[in-house]
């Protein structure tokens, strides 16, 4: 968790110092919105390859190589020379947005590995808390260390924060082999370790990882509860990018003056909020022994985006900085109940799930910037918030009822079965000494 926190620091600096950079250098607002672009295509294909990447290399290597990337690719911009800044702007955030998501899928779909089945809620809720930190650090920061110490002190600490990380993910006691190898999968036919002797082998080897990528595929579509939760997950994406594109228009018009203050207050509160409800569900988790699952996630859902809303809705600041406070806790519940969920599918599927979710998380971001982005300039801030997070309230109450119908059928279900057995056992008490055909009888009934 603190190279993690480490190079997330660096990512939320970066963030800010790089799009400064980028706008100072081409002196074009709409160079940040490409380079932003790139980025999330970048992410969106990092999804979609991320399952088979993890299926040939183990998640320690792709964990450290990607940190190793990031840092290679910062060092490229800061020693780039001016006449390659745009082919070097390009590669850092291309690089970025695939590695970043690669090794978010690598780090989720590992949790279960590095600290087992039985503690996985509490590792996750340990790495939100410490993501929360590194945004406040890194918002708060970006500003004074661009200032004082320029772009390239800037790009530096990014670079030194990758490293970092890479160097935690060095000394993980993992095993070096991909998923799925050395949990009782068998190497048949050198296809997982040792070299196939011919050309047809190696075709064959690739139509059986072929065969397998799209049963994993088929095997996570055949749930409908969770092809549902990955949708609601990339429908809030969308909402997400609204707040995160209406925020600096509404703090201009609810503070002309320091439009910065009402931003960095309202972050800053938001992932206070994140932070506290990690500290509840710790203690939820060890006193019950329980989590708060599939259903938590819809209803936090439900309350973050009813949250959002209402922030856009010009209450007054003591009001705002509450619901921004709710905020925060709604989005640290969904994000530890999402992944915690997916980590219960088998390493395999798990792999693949945690990418089809960071791909459809990904495009609904993408989507959701262009359309909100457009929506700004016709209508106000709360009614795009509104719209978009609405959306995501109707998704996710669709996703609830789903659930709460599934647990009333098997609540049913298994009360039926206990007084169907009941009422075997007292007839079989009934029937008095058990002989010839009542005792087959008796037998064949309750079985």
């Amino acid at each position: 968790m603190t190279g993690f926190a480490i190079s997330s620091y660096g990512t939320f600096l970066n963030m800010v110092a790089l799009n400064l950079y980028v706008y100072a250098v081409t002196g074009r607002a709409l160079a940040v919105g490409v380079l932003m672009a790139v980025r999330l295509a970048a992410g969106f294909v990092a999804g979609l390859a991320a399952g088979a990447m993890l299926a040939r290399w183990s998640p320690k290597s792709v964990m450290l190589w990607a940190n190793v990337a990031q840092a290679a690719a910062m060092l490229f911009l800061i020693l780039a020379p001016d006449g390659l800044h745009t082919v070097s702007l390009s590669v850092v955030s291309a690089v970025a947005g695939f590695c970043g998501t690669v090794f978010m899928v690598a780090l989720r779909s590992s949790v279960p590995d590095i600290v087992g089945d039985e503690r996985k809620n509490w590792a996750n809720s340990f790495m939100v808390s410490g993501r929360s930190l590194a945004m406040v650090a890194g918002f708060a920061s970006s500003g004074v260390v661009v200032s004082l110490l320029g772009y390239t002190a800037a790009f530096l600490v990014d670079m030194a924060t990758f490293l970092v990380c890479a160097l935690t993910v060095a000394l993980l006691p993992l095993a070096l082999s991909p998923v799925g190898r050395g949990h009782g999968e068998s190497l048949e036919n050198g296809e997982h370790g040792e070299a196939v002797g011919d050309d047809g082998g190696a075709e064959d080897a690739g139509r059986r990882s072929r065969r397998r990528f799209l049963s994993r595929f088929v095997a996570l579509g055949a749930a409908p509860a969770l092809a549902l939760m990955v949708l609601l997950r990339g429908v809030d994406a969308l909402g997400s990018s609204s707040h995160n594109a209406a925020l600096p228009v509404y703090s201009t018009a609810f503070d002309a003056d320091n439009p910065a203050v009402f931003v960095s207050v309202f972050w800053c509160v938001w992932a206070l909020g994140n932070i506290l409800v990690q500290q509840v569900l710790q203690r939820y988790t060890r006193r019950t022994e329980r989590t708060v699952g599939a259903l938590g996630f819809g209803l936090g859902t439900i309350a973050m985006s009813g949250a959002f809303i209402l922030a856009f809705a010009g209450l007054p600041w003591a009001a705002t900085i509450a619901i921004a406070l709710v905020a925060g806790a709604a989005d640290g519940l969904t994000e530890v109940s999402y992944t915690s969920h997916l980590q219960t599918l088998p390493g395999p599927v798990r792999t693949h799930a945690f990418g089809t979710s960071a791909t459809v998380e990904n495009l609904g971001f993408g989507v959701g910037m262009i359309v909100v982005a457009a929506a700004l300039d016709s209508f106000t801030a709360l009614s795009v918030v509104g719209v978009a997070h609405g959306v995501a309230i109707a998704v996710a109450l669709v996703f609830v009822v789903r659930l709460l119908r599934q647990r009333g059928v098997a609540e049913a279900e298994s009360e039926s079965t206990s007084a169907e057995n009941s009422g075997d056992r007292k007839g079989a008490d009934d029937a008095g000494p058990a002989c010839g055909g009542r005792r087959d009888g008796a037998e064949v009934s309750g079985s």
